[in-house]
């Protein structure tokens, strides 16, 4: 039976914020002459690549382009990926898509990232790729995967889909590629900045950029140097087989707009995240995610682990105790190996990794995003602790 809709205000565990600036840049797009391959997609890919402190920057429609047109450009050719079952199906499927076995290693307990150790066990003569995922925005460990794929014909793609702004221990900006070859990034409306859909991908390679820049549309190129004939001004020559993945001028906008608010949503996420570890210190039936002293990590997701055992409720009952307080939740995420076209065409199954497999048992998402005022965070806690 499907619940009753509550008579009070839904706090989502996620949301965009939008302001008249956002709008303003969006107007002015759509008031000029290109909405496509105009100058605003340039703008952002040049502001985007300064604020991490990467060379280059490609964006195109979404994160999963991105993850796509990375690997593909990458030119691996076939073999194996290794990433976590801790994420969105996006990072695994990206591997099918240019060729490669998707496997999994488990997650660390404690961060709820991919395993080095894990990592390293899974490793085979085939393995071309490690995609380490940024889970909830807390950077994985880049210096160990760094150092195994070092001796290795391996190649590194960070997807940071959930950790823009967010720093890696010693620092550097997550994205400006000292570890790997590139990073991707997403601009989901749920995520800290947003272009609607939308994403990117960052690097210091620039034989992999002028690939993405063709992969990302057609595979087709118009620069002179690279052409191999030029009869006139309308030439150009697909050199590769690419995909229609470009982004609009107006995601472009949005997302200019939204990278010049990127350090006041991080102090506003830090701010409520600190909070909620305040309050949920003393519950012995509720895990938080970890804290992270001296070093500056953007939080995507704030994600509990609840003991739904020693509190007599299930997951579904909790999730609609808490709605019934006007607090949404969500599950991240159903661990991918589980997933049903995994099962069946990698022979994935139940216990394989039993890490990512406990956290999925106990794991909840509460509200976190920029625009929540204090007594909506104030409101999820009151509900959280009255669960018990």
């Amino acid at each position: 039976m499907r619940p009753e809709v509550p008579t009070i205000p839904v706090i989502p565990y996620g949301r965009q914020s939008i302001d008249a600036e956002d709008e303003a840049a969006v107007l002015a797009v759509l008031r000029s002459p290109l909405l496509t391959q105009g100058p605003a997609t340039a703008a952002f890919e040049a502001d985007l690549a300064a604020h991490v402190g990467a060379r280059y920057c490609v964006a195109v429609a979404n994160g999963t382009a991105a993850l796509h047109i990375c690997m593909a450009g990458l030119e691996m050719g076939s073999g194996e990926g290794i990433t976590t079952p801790n994420t969105f199906v996006a990072t695994s499927n990206a591997m099918a898509y240019v060729g490669l076995t998707p496997v999994f290693a488990d997650i660390d307990p404690d961060t709820l990232n991919l395993s080095p150790a894990e990592t390293e066990a899974a490793l085979t003569l085939q393995t071309r790729l490690i995609a380490p995922v940024h889970f909830a925005g807390l950077p994985a460990d880049m210096p160990a995967f760094q150092a195994m794929a070092a001796d290795r014909d391996i190649r590194i793609v960070e997807d940071a889909s959930h950790a823009i702004g967010s720093e890696y221990v010693g620092g550097g900006k997550v994205g400006d590629c000292r570890y790997s070859d590139a990073t991707i990034f997403s601009f989901h409306p749920v995520k800290t900045i947003t272009s609607g859909e939308g994403g990117a991908i960052t690097t210091n390679d620039e034989g992999l950029y002028q690939r993405l820049l063709m992969l990302r549309s057609h595979g087709i190129t118009r620069d002179p140097a690279r052409l191999s004939d030029n009869p006139g001004p309308w030439w150009y020559e697909q050199q590769a087989l690419g995909f229609n993945y470009r982004m609009t001028e107006m995601q472009a906008a949005l997302g200019a707009s939204q990278l010049r608010k990127l350090d006041r949503f991080m102090a506003r996420r830090q701010a409520i995240v600190a909070r909620y570890h305040q309050a949920f210190a003393g519950l012995n039936w509720l895990v938080r995610p970890p804290e992270t002293p001296g070093q500056s990590v953007c939080q995507h997701l704030f994600v509990v682990q609840i003991d739904f055992e020693a509190i007599g409720q299930t997951r579904p009952e909790v999730m609609t105790a808490l709605l019934d307080q006007g607090v949404g939740t969500q599950v991240h995420y159903i661990p991918v190996h589980l997933q049903p076209w995994y099962r069946q065409t990698h022979g994935t199954a139940t216990g394989q990794y039993p890490a990512a497999e406990r956290y999925y048992d106990r794991a909840l998402s509460l509200p976190l995003f920029p625009a929540m005022t204090d007594a909506d965070v104030e409101r999820v806690i009151t509900a959280v602790r009255a669960l018990v």
